[in-house]
């Protein structure tokens, strides 16, 4: 269980996670939030179609990804998360952002969220101080080099062992600060190969032994469409079937564009795993 302002969040069923993109240029669907009308539908349909966490991104870490500063940032996210908050004051939010400013100002602004770290702390050293001086729950995502470099050619010795290790040295200096409640992102396409990609799915169970929540987060990525063809608009169902996968083997949290159909995916999770 983890604590996120008046909530207590526990993980004896998996969660939902929605996205919420106010970045122009985001690989999926950049451009479509990008006014407060819009953002706040949008954070209506995530909702009321179950999700139990709305995760704000203000910028886009898609492979390439053009580095803005942190005040375009932090000029895209506060409204966003001010306007959320006054029309749905009880959702339970997460900033994703690896910048420790935008972390702290928006959670002294607008109230205890998550801290949405695709860096793990690597890329903002004051991160892991500033988590445990906020004491907000923090996601720590595994990336192999920066957006703008991640996929140049990503080699391992030992996938799961180095990201296990990566996860094993970050955690010691983050609990240093006082910093519990955390959860864990493998990383899917941050710094890794298609195969590479497949071979977490099909061994995410091997990250139980770090006794932390997993969150799985390969919502409409190129992992799927590379492989089956297509594009990120057609990847609904391999989605889907890959969010299955992950809940059997031990994912907490599913982070993705398309809340009702993983909503749908937990029931049925959770019904199969009733039977047993």
């Amino acid at each position: 269980m983890i604590k996120c302002g008046n909530h207590s969040i526990n993980f004896e069923t998996p969660l939902v996670m929605g996205i919420l993109n106010i970045t122009p240029d985001s690989f999926f669907d950049g451009g479509n939030y990008t006014n407060e009308s819009a953002i706040v539908s949008r954070a209506e349909k995530i909702l009321s179609d179950g999700a139990d966490i709305i995760d704000i991104g203000a910028f886009s870490t898609r492979p390439g990804a053009e580095n803005v500063s942190a005040d375009e940032e932090l000029k895209r996210m506060a409204p966003a998360v001010k306007a959320i908050r006054k029309e749905f004051p009880e959702a339970i939010l997460s900033i994703d952002t690896f910048r420790s400013s935008i972390a702290r100002k928006i959670v002294q602004e607008y109230g205890d969220c998550m801290i949405n770290d695709i860096s793990g702390g690597t890329m903002d050293d004051e991160m892991f101080k500033t988590i445990g001086e906020l004491k907000v729950p923090y996601i720590m995502m595994h990336i192999k080099g920066t957006p703008q470099t991640m996929q140049n050619d990503p080699t391992y010795q030992d996938l799961i062992g180095e990201i296990k290790t990566f996860f094993k040295e970050r955690l010691k200096q983050l609990r240093n600060f006082g910093v519990e409640d955390i959860i864990l992102d493998p990383g899917f396409g941050f710094g890794k190969t298609l195969d590479h990609n497949y071979e977490i799915v099909a061994r995410l169970d091997e990250f139980a032994n770090l006794n932390l929540p997993i969150l799985a987060g390969l919502s409409r990525k190129s992992m799927i469409y590379k492989y089956l063809g297509g594009t990120p608009d057609t990847s609904l169902n391999g989605t889907t079937a890959l969010n299955m996968i992950c809940l059997e083997n031990g994912a907490s949290i599913l982070r993705v564009h398309d809340v009702k159909e993983a909503v749908e995916c937990v029931k049925l999770h959770n019904m199969i795993k009733s039977q047993s």
